[in-house]
């Protein structure tokens, strides 16, 4: 089965604002990251990265070198990322073999030439979401359990927003070119996460959301922040947030998400933060 692919060009804040709910959501939306037995990336024009997932369920999949990327392996001037959000999986690469269980992450530096999506029990397979940035440099392969996560707790259940932050692939756990990831997990009762909202100039950021019930959605705000807008996500669904962009989100009942961001620097606290009051 190829790796498929689509493209999303950078939208400028000025085209954003005549943007109806549509255009909002063909835009920054990517959904159906988990089709079975496919690999799903959508490549966009913010800093060239790449988000998407691989859902091995009959058997394992291979991670193709795309169009877009001009070369012969899909990391030969990249690095990625790969957390696991479903059943048991593993990850082959370049013949070693990286047992995946659930929220756990791992890196693959620049140079990596075979990468291999594998589920352990195809009735629970495996859910592996990837973000992928351009690499200057090949730093090694390293699995990230939570339990090595740099850990942040912040927010309170009196403001909706008591949260646990685990910083997986960033420079304070292991070294990367330009790639950070991390999970947020917010306890129950909780909804709002990314609290105060902000904004970084200096870099993109990819949310995804997993774990929302069913029957329940996020509401994902997004824009200048004296200009939002809002998107509805369901689970498994994540929003491309442009260098311009606000990024933060309350839903109907209790999630995680994971972050993404690569750009300018590594400095996680880079942000220019904003107060409920400030947004309109």
């Amino acid at each position: 089965m190829p790796t498929n692919y689509t493209t999303r060009y950078a939208v400028h804040e000025d085209h954003y604002r005549g943007m109806d709910t549509q255009t909002l959501r063909d835009h920054f939306l990517v959904q159906n990251l988990f089709v079975a037995d496919e690999i799903n990336l959508t490549y966009t024009h913010y800093e060239r990265y790449i988000v998407g997932g691989a859902h091995p369920v009959n058997g394992p999949l291979t991670l193709e070198p795309i169009d877009a990327l001009k070369s012969a392996t899909f990391l030969a001037r990249r690095e990625m990322g790969v957390i696991n959000v479903g059943g048991a999986g593993r990850v082959l690469v370049d013949g070693e073999t990286y047992e995946m269980a659930f929220k756990e992450s791992l890196y693959l530096g620049a140079g990596n030439k075979e990468v291999i999506f594998e589920s352990v029990d195809a009735s629970q397979p495996a859910k592996f979401y990837l973000n992928s940035t351009p690499a200057h440099k090949a730093y090694p392969n390293k699995k990230v359990g939570l339990a090595e996560a740099d850990k942040v707790e912040l927010g309170s259940m009196e403001t909706s927003n008591d949260r646990v932050i685990n910083k997986l692939l960033v420079n304070t756990v292991l070294e990367t070119c330009q790639l950070q990831m991390g999970m947020t997990e917010l306890r129950n009762g909780s909804v709002w996460n990314t609290m105060p909202a902000h904004v970084h100039d200096r870099r993109i950021e990819v949310y995804f959301y997993f774990s929302v019930p069913e029957d329940q959605a996020v509401c994902h705000f997004m824009g200048p922040p004296t200009e939002t807008r809002h998107l509805w996500v369901k689970n498994d669904e994540a929003v491309v947030s442009p260098p311009w962009s606000m990024h933060s989100g309350a839903g109907t009942a209790s999630y995680i998400f994971i972050w993404g961001m690569a750009g300018e620097n590594l400095d996680y606290d880079d942000m220019d933060k904003f107060t409920p009051k400030d947004i309109r």
